[in-house]
């Protein structure tokens, strides 16, 4: 895969000495901007837009995001507490099977539950009915697989062969929609809008029936309505028509459209060496701190990298042999103590960033490059890595 990163923005004033290392340092200028955008699609188009929580949690701009979007989407119980506790609006909560013990919390807590097939919602029935008697009020979606693959790499499919996400469309049967108050459909990863008009055109004539016992279509995520290819009059355009068409409410679920190109990395030079190439440690760990450079696998872009220069390996502090962030271009070779940063990490990174062998995890920062305002909103110690253990 390759990075969706815009490039530096406002970032490229950014003082990386004002934070500790490794920081993610996310600018709320930009989330806003990226939320404004996304409020005037949902705006113009007639549908609601929820923040996808699996790929931007920080709360502390949750009453940003609050300002612009109708609420946010889980995916299980902590999410969905999280969501309660810090988030406004509506909260929507799936995930691919629910464990039977978390089930209540979760239909109490959530406007929207989401089931992943006709099967599970029927084994949990009771629990369904048990909630309602108990005063919770919730209406119930389920997903669907639309068995056309637009992703370009498999294992950020959701329509591969053999996926476990969604019941196969081709599979639904009037009976199944018993009690669903909603259809979900998700099925893009990092895309523009042409793919999303792709699996439209050719699901749609499956769920004519369907979308007329329903109240409302979910589209999921994957949509890269902020950044600036997106064909978003297009998307505004399709939104209506489906509701005019088909009498049916749509949400949108955007994750990393909230957090596009919205914060970077920060991290410093720890050593560097030769061993056929240059090479040099960092405090940041892509097995720890991004992931995603592993598992996409991609090479995110570094802020300010030179064109011409001396190409150095970078990596990180644990053991892992393939703990390499990539090659990139210095104009001199870095010595111990320079700082570094990696573009557009708010997204994903932050939320999947652990401490294998006991590599401490980034302190968090909010800026405002319109103010200029900094304020360090968590650091983490010792204790964080020592009692996730026993």
């Amino acid at each position: 895969m390759e990075t969706k990163a815009a490039g530096p923005g406002p970032f490229a004033q950014f003082d990386l000495s004002r934070v500790p290392s490794p920081c993610f340092v996310v600018d709320e200028a930009v989330v806003r901007r990226n939320l404004a955008v996304l409020k005037d699609v949902g705006d113009r188009g007639g549908a609601k837009v929820l923040l996808a929580l699996k790929a931007f949690s920080m709360w502390a701009v949750a009453d940003v995001v609050g300002e612009y979007l109708d609420g946010v989407c889980a995916s299980g119980l902590w999410e969905a507490r999280l969501a309660r506790e810090h988030y406004q609006g509506e909260l929507t909560t799936y995930s691919p099977a629910y464990k039977r013990e978390d089930l209540p919390e979760i239909l109490a807590l959530s406007d929207t539950v989401i089931f992943n097939s006709p099967d599970q919602l029927a084994r949990f029935k009771a629990e369904i009915a048990a909630a309602r008697e108990q005063g919770a009020v919730f209406e119930i979606g389920l997903r669907l697989n639309p068995e056309h693959s637009e992703s370009e790499v498999e294992k950020y499919d959701p329509c591969q062969r053999g996926s476990r996400l969604g019941f196969p469309v081709s599979q639904l049967r009037p009976e199944h929609l018993d009690g669903v108050d909603g259809l979900h459909i998700h099925a893009l990863c990092e895309q523009d809008f042409e793919p999303l008009q792709r699996i439209w055109t050719v699901l749609e004539p499956q769920l004519a029936g369907a979308l007329a016992k329903v109240k409302w279509l979910n589209l999921g995520g994957g949509h890269h309505i902020t950044r600036a290819d997106y064909q978003r009059e297009d998307l505004i355009a399709l939104l209506r028509q489906i509701t005019e068409r088909h009498g049916v409410e749509v949400y949108l679920e955007p994750g990393e459209a909230i957090a596009l190109d919205a914060g970077i990395l920060v991290g410093e030079i720890l050593d560097t060496f030769d061993n056929s190439v240059p090479v040099a440690v960092t405090d940041i760990s892509a097995t720890c701190h991004m992931p995603d450079v592993i598992e996409a696998p991609y090479r995110p872009a570094m802020l300010n990298e030179s064109e011409e220069g001396v190409a150095v390996r970078l990596g990180g502090p644990s053991c892992l042999a393939g703990d390499i962030i990539g090659d990139y271009v210095f104009a001199a070779r870095p010595a111990p103590g320079a700082r570094i940063a990696f573009l557009d990490q708010a997204h994903y990174s932050m939320v999947k960033t652990n401490t294998f062998n006991g590599v401490p995890l980034p302190a968090i920062a909010l800026w405002n490059s319109e103010a200029d305002s900094l304020k360090l909103v968590r650091e983490f110690g010792y204790t964080d890595f020592r009692d996730r253990l026993s």
